[in-house]
């Protein structure tokens, strides 16, 4: 796709190339659609289970940082810091003011880099956080899988050590299984996941309010003093914990990438009304079993349940870990919508999978390369401990970024005065900044693995984008005023056929290039001609009134400008139907549509692309996904006309 000009944005840009919102939107669906309370619980399957299934692993991870065998001040330094990471991170920065920052409803960083004009104004700084930061998500999204399932499959070690052998083809198998549902939609899957995520929830808060009950004291680490006290007092070590705190919001920027999904008001209640109470309340009973002396060379968790019904919470936790995974996988599939409607990545086929939300989607190419990424990392790196190694790194700097341009959010689109805005993110800054550096220190343990993968989503989201604009530039030297072309064929006598030809354009001026392809390779050309552009907006709806701008500009020749909301689906066929009302004399009964193909070669001159970046460009337009299925075109009606592109 290609915008006008060459920055990123969140509309109007044309679509002869196909839009992402185009193939997403079912027609009239206007957003989450249900009550609250019955999308908070579907959304409880599919946004929280990364951040929901965190109390497994984090305490027993920040406990063994610290050393071991914790003295109860450490012990409560360490509650205290999960605590107010917990409440200063994901409950103030993401629930309360990032999820404010939405695009028409839509959120992820991508959504919040377009929030803020970036296609108004030259912000190649902006561009490029809010770049990296989504490709980071991918490269933390492929890790998040592996892990989930990987720790809650060793769970069942507790149970029988004879099970160890199977731990890894059983991950892997089940891993398989994930992605292969996905298409089902997020709606049918959040149906069955919200009842067991709303189960676990009241099943650790229930276990957390039954440790607190055993050694009250734990209570005192809501008092923030006393994080403060075991950070600055800790030296070396309490910057290392840091990197375990930090796994307790690991789903935090999933769960604002995942908003356009449900909305931001489902996601916020169920996050006040059941997360937040039972992971605070499991991590504080997790820290009553410490203090109150219980082993902590297995899992703490553990320990919270009674014996006889330790398997049960084991098959649980195994369901809950599992559905873990949905939440980066669901805002993988948003991200990239995202990536695609800015320009920053090629069309993909995008499926609605629901009426009751526009944001519940899947996207085929993303789910099938997370997948074999994802079971390449379980099998390499065999085992949870190890791939902890390269947790977090990813998510961390993204959630960095996120304040960076969150900052500029606040000032520019909210109002608010430049010195509160400081102060706010300073705040956010300086906590981000401190977890990424701890997790730094995770970087050749295996932290290099989500880097790497980032680096490559960006290479492809710049190369694209950069081969696109070059495209546009050398299509639009070739555009033909249209009464200079009229003229030209009419001069050279050029036989006019029954019938109407439908020109799909990315110019909004001049005779469309598609059509001079088609009048020189075929020598002919139909009777009655419509040049068409479809733009999409940044906005959800366009009314009627606004839909179409026709223009006769040379006898039976029409120009024709549709405009669409980016909920709205673009039906070309649909559309030629309301022409007659606005005035057009052309008769569709004979219609062929005629779309443009490109071809790219490497310009002679050696001042295009690098080599490396017009090969990458040529493949992704290969094998980008075709035109005609975002526009609904008739397939036995469409001619497509090829031509070579130097770039």
């Amino acid at each position: 796709m290609y915008f006008d000009n060459a920055a990123p944005g969140p509309g109007p840009y044309n679509s002869e190339l196909g839009t992402p919102m185009e193939s997403a939107v079912e027609q009239g669906s206007a957003g989450p659609r249900g009550s609250a309370a019955a999308m908070a619980l579907t959304a409880l399957g599919v946004v929280f289970g990364d951040i929901g299934t965190s109390p497994l692993y984090t305490l027993k991870t920040v406990i063994e940082l610290a050393g071991g065998k914790p003295a109860p001040e450490t012990a409560l330094g360490l509650l205290s810091l999960v605590i107010w990471t917990l409440l200063i991170v994901t409950a103030i920065k993401y629930v309360t003011l990032v999820m404010r920052a939405d695009n028409d409803g839509e959120g992820g960083i991508l959504a919040l880099m377009s929030l803020l004009g970036v296609k108004k104004r030259h912000r190649p700084g902006l561009i490029a956080l809010g770049l990296f930061g989504a490709a980071l998500i991918y490269g933390d999204g492929a890790i998040t899988p592996a892990i989930s399932v990987l720790s809650a499959l060793e769970g069942l070690k507790i149970v029988t050590p004879a099970v160890t052998a199977f731990v890894l083809p059983a991950a892997v198998a089940v891993l398989i299984a994930l992605f292969v549902i996905q298409s089902q939609g997020t709606t049918r899957i959040g149906h069955v996941f919200g009842p067991i995520m709303a189960l676990w929830f009241v099943t650790i808060a229930l276990l957390g309010l039954w440790g607190v009950t055993q050694n009250p004291r734990v209570l005192l680490a809501f008092d923030p003093r006393i994080a403060l006290s075991y950070l600055f007092t800790g030296g070396y070590r309490s910057f290392l914990v840091l990197g375990g705190v930090f796994l307790c919001v690991t789903g935090a920027e999933a769960l604002y990438a995942d908003m356009g999904h449900f909305g931001a008001r489902p996601i916020r209640l169920a996050w006040y009304f059941l997360v937040l109470p039972a992971l605070l309340l499991n991590y504080a009973g997790q820290t009553a079993l410490v203090l109150a002396g219980a082993p902590i060379e297995d899992n703490i968790f553990y320990r919270l349940c009674p014996a006889p019904l330790l398997l049960l919470l084991i098959v649980l936790a195994t369901m809950a870990t599992i559905i873990a995974s949905q939440a980066v996988i669901t805002g993988a599939y948003s991200m990239t919508r995202q990536a695609i409607q800015l320009g920053w990545c090629p069309r993909l086929r995008i499926t609605q999978t629901s009426s009751e939300g526009y944001g519940q989607i899947y996207v085929g190419a993303v789910n099938w390369l997370l997948m074999i990424v994802t079971v390449g990392l379980t099998v390499t790196f065999g085992s949870s401990d190890r791939l902890a190694a390269a947790y977090g790194v990813a998510v961390s700097l993204t959630m960095l970024l996120t304040t960076i341009l969150l900052f500029v959010a606040m000032h520019e689109v909210w109002g608010w005065n430049l010195a509160v805005s400081t102060i706010v993110a300073g705040l956010f800054f300086c906590i981000d900044a401190s977890f990424v550096g701890a997790n730094l220190l995770k970087v050749l343990d295996g932290g290099w693995v989500p880097l790497l993968l980032a680096a490559t989503v960006y290479t492809v989201m710049t190369t694209w984008h950069k081969g696109a604009v070059a495209v546009a530039k050398a299509s639009q030297c070739l555009a033909e005023p249209a009464q200079e072309f009229i003229a030209r064929i009419t001069a050279a006598g050029i036989p006019r056929t029954p019938g109407t030809a439908v020109f799909l354009t990315k110019t909004s001026a001049g005779a469309p290039v598609v059509m001079t392809w088609h009048v020189k390779q075929n020598r002919a050309l139909h009777r009655q001609l419509l040049a068409l552009t479809m733009i999409t907006e940044a906005k959800p709806w366009v009314g009627p009134e606004r839909r179409l701008n026709l223009t006769l500009i040379a006898p039976d020749f029409w120009r024709g400008t549709a405009y669409y909301g980016f909920m709205e689906t673009p039906d070309v066929p649909a559309l030629l139907q309301d022409f007659k009302h606005h005035g057009c004399s052309i008769d569709f009964t004979d219609v062929t549509y005629y779309v443009g193909h490109e071809t790219i070669l490497r310009r002679k001159d050696g001042k295009g692309l690098p080599l490396w970046q017009e090969r990458l460009f040529a493949f992704l337009q290969r094998n980008s996904a075709h035109l005609g299925h975002f526009v609904n075109l008739p397939r036995d009606a469409v001619v497509e006309i090829g031509r070579e592109v130097e770039i």
